[in-house]
């Protein structure tokens, strides 16, 4: 899936460029539906936005919904749970898993839920990540 390579890769490197923000985390939870029902293995990225004042805003963070579109974040390459504190864009990608691939690394087909382009690679789509965190960081998506 793109959004997986592509997005944690790109995600990396701005990581690495802006991880010296101010640090602050939080934790972060919430549930994700797709027209109103739950929606299992979708992947979200949380990717901070620099404010006025703040060059380097802090390092993305990413989670993956279970069966019950249920989801918890984590910084991007560490074990520290939750998300910068302040403003991020979110972006959603339906998750590829292991049976999406073939034994020669090729992609055999589409993840199993499709997410509208408008919430993944065109997301214009903010969330404040308060200072004491969130377990009600939720989103209802809809398809056209």
């Amino acid at each position: 899936m793109w959004f997986s390579a592509l997005g944690v890769a790109t995600s990396a490197v701005l990581c690495l460029a802006g991880c010296g923000g101010d640090g602050k985390l939080a934790p972060v939870s919430g549930v994700v539906k797709l027209n109103g029902k739950p929606a299992a293995d979708v992947e979200l990225l949380f990717q901070p936005i620099a404010g006025d004042s703040v060059n380097s805003p802090g390092p993305p963070a990413t989670g993956v919904t279970g069966s019950d579109g249920r989801y918890t974040l984590k910084v991007i390459g560490e074990a520290k749970a939750g998300a910068t504190v302040g403003k991020n864009h979110v972006l959603f990608s339906g998750k590829a898993s292991a049976e999406d691939f073939s034994e020669d690394g090729k992609k055999r087909g589409k993840p199993a839920i499709s997410i509208p382009a408008r919430y993944s690679n065109e997301a214009k789509m903010e969330f404040e990540v308060p200072r004491g965190g969130t377990n009600s960081a939720d989103f209802d998506l809809k398809s056209p």
